[in-house]
Order: structure tokens, then C-alpha cells, then sequence
């Protein structure tokens, strides 16, 4: 039992001068080489990339089943007991006189539009849809797809997805990361989540990989959310009357792409130059105010009582299936078409995509957490990163897919939404629901609100790049890295989708790196949650002993 003082303090060696000044170069130039590489890589050879990629996705996929189910049921696990657990619930991320820098609605917010805003608008309407035409139980022929009786078991896999696991994920990452910087006074940097189980060893080159590791996943995971947000971002300038940008099969095509992202990306990098506080701090609270205008269309005006039952019913079925959901893992039985074979095929492309998915996704969203949670106790923390946003998925998918469920089986809509595209369905939707001249004016205020998730997530990704490429420091950054960062997020997702073909190919290309890059991630977060333990248990033991666990002062906040 360790009852030495904790380790606070973490020397990483940065540049003093020149274009790298205040940066850890060995983390911000092997980082910025693999990215170019990628990007060069599917622009110049994109048949020999898509290949080589596709070999590697399908080996991960069909061997690291049990790895991503499993881990992201530890990660869940781990969550609930440390909320649950008194002596490490009361424990701040930060000193005892430190108080949370922002308000609740801005810190729900903030957490909200950068962790999964984006995906909000397209699968809470699409991935009710998909699973109430498709899902386990339509396989194993316990029900039909597309009937009444389908519609339960739609969302209990649509809020598998989007419901505690996501948000664990992000949970575990946010809370390592805010401990060990904001208590220890560690740098803000993910290699400072590891220092219980490595020590100062993390100030040479184990800590240079685990930050760069870090630093490609975030880049991979937050391309894959762009590459879906401009698909449907270019489907509503195409609905509100700008033409040119789609092919005839209803996809993005290289115009479309390009105006999107160049609209995107610029319009973030501006953002980013601000910093936290301002620029990414106002599009989040304009953001939430959109999507309270949004949802309460759909309350008021959608299928009010069909979403009400479901929220409930579906929330009711999830919490009961979740122990078995958490840790059930389908092997193929070796005949093609079989049943076992089918859910295998099934679990892959949905559960454990997005297992990766929210993976890749957290050390961005994780970090960004823990850079607007210092204050609050690691209960506040995990109940608020968890059950409030996992709440605020269940309402949008019962109310939007909802409505678009019942239009269909209840109302006659036929094919009206759920033959459009994943991007297009909300706005279908609403042009069914208002006719041409107001479903204009409601995909403007989505097309708004879509714009404003897609910049709070860029230039969110930007900042928190170059955080970690700065060795952890929050302040200002040199506008160069920035201005790279920016077009490099740009560029990762345009090449990719260009690459791919555009549409569902070019998705399928930033899918298949974004499941590569998530992998040695999903290592690192596991030695998180052993690390996190450690710590937490040690401090305990600690205080008792009456041994310090906090710096003197912590490091405060940028403004």
C-alpha cells in the first residue's frame, strides 16, 4: 500500500523558439506526419489506400468483437461505481476552494454539442429507422421488421448506442484527464492520466506515442462525425434551394464536399482563434438554444403521444436489457446466411462500429470535458456527462425518429422519408409535415443548427489538437498550428470522402481509418481506468494518513 505523496509533476520537453515554440515537437511533428500522410496517401493512391485500409478494418472488426463490447461495458461499470462510491464521489477535479468555471446550461451545452450534437441530426431520425426495419430480433424472427411490434425494439438498440456506452467513454477519458491536471496539477495532456502506472517515465518517448496516439485518433473520430454532418449539411443547401452539389443518387458530390467543408472549416478555424470562452462557449449556447427550438417542433407538432410512449417504453426496455446488452458478443457459426452469421454481420456494422466510433471520439471529448469541469466533484461529473446527455438522445430519438416512424406505418407517409438518404430524412420529414414554403423555413433553421454543431465540434477538436500537441498548455496558441489544424481536419475528411467516391463509399473510407485509429486508443483507455483506480484508492488511504493529494494551487483555467 503506497502512502507516499502522489506524483505532481511531469516535465515535458517543449521548444523555447522558432515556429514550435511552447509545442512538444516530437508529439506535434510525428502527428502532423502521419495526417499528411493519410491525406496524400487516399488522394494519390486512393484504390491501393482503400484496399490496404479495408484489410486492416476487417481483421480488427472480426477479431476485437469482445475487445470493444467488453471494454465499453468496464468503462460503464466503472462509471456507476465510482458515482456510487461516497469517498471518491466527493473528490473534486481540482483543490477544495476551486468552483466550476461555467454555468450548468453552459457546461451541458458545451458537453452536448461537441460530444454528439452533430450525429444527433442524422441518426435520430435515420438509426430508429434502420433498426425499426432491421435489428437482432427481426433476425432471429422473434418479430417482423417494419410492424408495430418492432418499434420497442428499435430503440432499445438505438439507445444502446447512444446512451451510456457513448457517454462512458467520454466519462472515463474527461475524468483521468481532469484529475490527474486538475488535482495534481499535471499537464493537461492524455499522457498525465497514465502517470500512477508509468510515472516519470511519461516525460520521454512513452508519453511522446501515447500523445500522439491520441492526437490521430481525435482527428479520425472527429472526421467521421464531419464526414456524416457535411453529407447532410450539402442535402439541406439542396433543400432550401441550392442545386449542383449532390449526384443523382441523392450523395454529396466533390462540389458539394468542397463548399461544405470549406464553409465549415473556415467558419471554425475563426471560432478557434477565440478560444473556449468566446467563440466556442456563444455557437454552444446558441447551438442548445436552436435544438430546444427544434424538439419542441416535434413535441408540439409531431407524434407527441407515439414519442412519449416510446421515450418511456424504450427507456424501460434499455435498463432492463442493458446487463445482458453490455456483454452479449454474436460469433458467425461459419454458413453464410445463418442466423449466427447474421448477427455477427449485424453487431459488427452497428454496436461495435460505434464502440469504435465513441472511442476515437473520446480523447477529444474527454479532454474538452475535463477542460470545462474543473471544480465539480467526480459524482457531478459522471452523473452529468452520463445520465443528462444520454437523457437529452433518448428524447431527440423518440420525438424526431419517432415522428418519423409514425408518419410512415400510422399516416401514409410511404416512402416519403424513409426513401431518402440518412442526411436527408429530417428534412423530408419536415416538408412532408409542412409542405413546401414552412418545411423551407424549418431546413433553414436546421441547416443553422446543423452549422453550428459542425463548427463547435471542429474548432473544439482544433483547440484540444493543439493542447496536446502544447504539452498540455491552455493558453493561446501560435494562429499557424491552428490554421493547420483546421485545414488538415478539412482535409482528412474531404480526401477521404473524395477518395472513397463520394456518398456511401467516401463515408465507408473515413469509417475504416476511424476504426484503425481507435484501436491502440481504446488500449490507452483501459490503463486509464487502472490508473484512475489506483489514484483515487491511493488518495483515500492518503488523506487518512493525512498526506497531501492536491497541488497547492492548481492551474487555472484559459480565459
Amino acid at each position: 500500500m503506497s502512502t507516499k505523496p502522489p506524483l505532481m509533476e511531469l516535465p515535458i520537453e517543449t521548444s523555447d523558439t522558432g515556429f514550435y515554440s511552447g509545442f512538444s515537437k516530437s508529439v506535434a511533428i510525428y502527428s502532423k506526419l502521419i495526417v499528411a500522410i493519410l491525406v496524400i496517401w487516399a488522394v494519390v493512391f486512393p484504390e491501393q489506400a482503400g484496399r490496404i485500409l479495408n484489410a486492416i478494418n476487417s481483421f480488427i472488426l472480426a477479431n476485437t468483437a469482445y475487445w470493444y463490447i467488453w471494454i465499453v461495458a468496464l468503462f460503464v461499470t466503472l462509471c456507476i461505481a465510482l458515482a456510487i462510491w461516497p469517498a471518491a464521489g466527493r473528490l473534486k477535479l481540482g483543490v477544495d476552494a476551486d468552483t466550476p468555471e461555467f454555468s450548468n446550461f453552459s457546461w451541458f451545452s458545451m458537453m452536448f454539442g461537441a460530444g454528439i450534437g452533430v450525429g444527433m441530426l442524422t441518426w435520430a431520425v435515420a438509426e430508429p429507422v434502420y433498426h425499426f426495419q432491421n435489428n437482432p430480433e427481426v433476425i432471429q424472427g422473434i418479430v417482423e421488421g417494419s410492424s408495430a411490434e418492432n418499434v420497442r425494439y428499435a430503440y432499445k438498440w438505438s439507445f444502446l448506442h447512444w446512451g451510456l456506452g457513448a457517454w462512458a467513454c467520454y466519462a472515463i477519458a474527461g475524468l483521468a484527464l481532469g484529475f490527474f491536471c486538475y488535482r495534481r496539477g499535471l499537464p493537461l495532456t492524455m499522457r498525465s492520466s497514465l502517470t500512477p502506472l508509468f510515472g516519470k517515465t511519461l516525460s520521454g518517448p512513452l508519453g511522446n506515442l501515447i500523445d500522439i496516439v491520441a492526437v490521430v485518433a481525435t482527428i479520425l473520430g472527429v472526421a467521421q462525425t464531419l464526414g456524416f454532418g457535411v453529407e447532410q449539411f450539402v442535402a439541406g443547401l439542396t433543400r432550401i434551394g441550392i442545386d449542383g452539389l449532390m449526384n443523382d443518387g441523392g450523395t454529396a458530390n466533390t462540389t458539394g464536399i468542397i463548399v461544405a467543408l470549406l464553409a465549415i472549416m473556415g467558419a471554425s478555424t475563426a471560432s478557434a482563434l477565440s478560444g473556449v470562452g468566446k467563440g466556442i462557449k456563444w455557437l454552444s449556447n446558441l447551438n442548445m438554444g436552436l435544438s430546444i427550438f427544434l424538439l419542441s417542433f416535434f413535441l408540439i407538432f409531431g407524434s407527441t403521444f407515439f414519442g412519449l410512449q416510446a421515450l418511456f417504453l424504450g427507456i424501460w426496455d434499455y435498463v432492463i436489457a442493458l446487463p445482458s446488452l453490455m456483454f452479449t458478443v454474436w460469433r458467425a457459426d461459419g454458413v453464410e446466411g445463418s442466423v449466427a452469421t447474421n448477427l455477427e454481420g449485424w453487431q459488427g456494422a452497428w454496436s461495435v462500429f460505434y464502440w469504435a466510433w465513441w472511442v476515437a471520439f473520446a480523447p477529444f471529448v474527454g479532454l474538452f470535458l475535463a477542460r470545462i469541469s474543473k471544480g465539480r466533484t467526480i459524482r457531478e461529473f459522471v452523473l452529468g456527462a452520463m445520465i443528462v446527455p444520454s437523457l437529452m438522445c433518448f428524447v431527440w430519438f423518440t420525438w424526431a425518429g419517432g415522428t418519423a416512424i409514425d408518419l410512415t406505418l400510422n399516416q401514409g407517409a410511404g416512402d416519403a422519408i424513409f426513401g431518402t438518404g440518412d442526411g436527408d430524412k429530417i428534412f423530408a420529414m419536415v416538408v412532408h409535415m409542412l409542405g413546401a414554403t414552412l418545411g423551407w423555413v424549418m431546413s433553414l433553421v436546421i441547416v443553422i443548427l446543423l452549422m453550428t454543431y459542425l463548427v463547435t465540434t471542429a474548432d473544439s477538436a482544433v483547440l484540444i489538437v493543439n493542447t496536446i500537441n502544447a504539452a498540455g498548455d491552455e493558453g493561446p496558441k501560435a494562429r499557424p498550428h491552428i490554421y493547420f489544424w483546421g485545414i488538415a481536419l478539412g482535409a482528412v475528411v474531404g480526401a477521404l470522402l473524395i477518395a472513397g467516391g463520394g456518398g456511401g463509399g467516401g463515408l465507408k473510407a473515413i469509417q475504416t481509418a476511424m476504426v484503425i485509429g481507435a484501436f491502440p486508443f481504446s488500449v490507452v483507455m483501459v490503463l486509464q481506468c487502472v490508473a484512475l483506480v489506483k489514484a483515487i484508492s491511493n488518495d483515500i488511504k492518503r488523506e487518512k494518513s493525512g498526506i497531501q493529494t492536491t497541488t497547492e494551487a492548481a492551474p487555472s483555467a484559459a480565459e
